[in-house]
């Protein structure tokens, strides 16, 4: 399954906070990489390290041309921590893992079927929903 990477923050030591679209937040330590492959030593320097992004697509990150880390090496080694944002996702990446259209999801909230303010909550122009939800309406994500 590919775990979309949908932000990435620097932490204190060389680690990372990785939020997927699933709604899954992980925390990725760099240290070991740095110390097994000259490439991540130049992550030793703070301003390169604190300069990373997601990759077009949210195939994973990167520093520059030279150094990057992939979404399944991130998700697979990362160490999963609880958020307040847990188990939540914006209607376009539930879309995308349940193969689903978002017209779907805004005729499932019109209809009652998601329910706003319990199951979906919408902020600004973007509507969020439970991945809880998702599942007892649509079943396991298909992608």
């Amino acid at each position: 399954m590919f775990h979309k990477v949908n932000s990435v923050n620097v932490l204190p030591d060389y680690r990372l906070s990785v939020q997927f679209a699933q709604g899954i937040t992980k925390v990725y330590d760099v240290k070991p990489l740095m110390q097994k492959y000259n490439a991540f030593k130049a992550l030793e320097n703070a301003e390169l390290f604190s300069s990373v992004e997601v990759d077009v697509g949210g195939y994973g990150i990167i520093w520059n041309d030279d150094i990057d880390l992939s979404c399944d090496e991130l998700f697979e080694k990362g160490e999963t921590v609880k958020t307040p944002f847990d188990g939540l996702m914006a209607f376009s990446d539930a879309t995308t893992l349940w193969g689903l259209n978002e017209s779907t999801l805004r005729k499932a909230v019109a209809y009652g079927k998601l329910r706003n303010g319990i199951d979906v909550c919408k902020f600004g122009k973007q509507w969020i929903v439970s991945v809880d939800a998702m599942k007892r309406e649509y079943g396991n994500p298909v992608n």
